[in-house]
């Protein structure tokens, strides 16, 4: 996969096809049939690949904090490959690095008491949002006019009147405040501590309250 990679980041995911790959290669692309079926499964292998590049958990720190620091090198690595992190919302790599980072996931909700099926469904919810957010933060940046567009909208926020929207005017500062980076760190908490207060089925029932005597 290092030669898709390459091709990925020399010329985008849109390069990243069989014929160009086996181009790369020298050698047919009947010949890569053997490895991929198509170029979805091929960009899905491409991502695992760059997954390997996120490395293992930290080793300091709370097991709510390694989780954060895990998840965001998972979408700041997609965030410098905007075209792969739109690709990722549908792709499904199975390849080893994609397990490590599920397995390096659901160690850590483990670490912290998390019952096995709410932190099971957890993973899921957690890669989809930095997915998500490294998906938006791509489209915003290749949109020749994103720029312009939330400007209008901040704008637009700022202007509301406390007539026809009380609630948009009472808190349009704290709608556009925040650095991108606080507000993905606030996102991650927000959904752990979601994670670890929400039953899911599977998990197994509660004990009975010893009735008061």
């Amino acid at each position: 996969m290092a030669a898709a990679v390459a091709v990925l980041r020399a010329e985008g995911l849109h390069k990243v096809t069989m014929r160009r790959l086996a181009q790369e290669l020298d050698t047919g692309p009947a010949s890569l049939y053997v490895y991929v079926r198509n170029t979805a499964e091929l960009h899905a292998a491409v991502l695992d690949e760059l997954l390997g590049t996120i490395g293992p958990a930290p080793s300091g720190g709370s097991w709510r904090h390694r989780l954060e620091q895990v998840l965001t090198a998972y979408t700041e690595m997609l965030c410098e490959h905007p075209s792969l992190a739109r690709s990722a919302l549908t792709a499904w790599p199975s390849g080893p690095h994609y397990l490590d980072l599920i397995e390096t996931l659901l160690a850590l909700l483990d670490e912290g008491g998390v019952p096995p099926a709410r932190a099971a469904w957890g993973v899921d919810l957690l890669l989809l949002h930095a997915t998500a957010t490294a998906a938006e933060h791509a489209g915003r940046d290749a949109s020749p006019g994103g720029r312009d567009d939330y400007d209008a909208l901040s704008d637009a926020l700022r202007r509301a009147s406390g007539h026809t929207h009380p609630h948009i005017a009472a808190r349009a500062g704290a709608l556009l405040s925040g650095t991108p980076g606080a507000r993905r760190s606030w996102a991650l908490q927000t959904l752990i501590s979601g994670i670890e207060a929400t039953a899911a089925p599977g998990d197994p029932e509660p004990s009975s309250a010893t009735a008061p005597e």
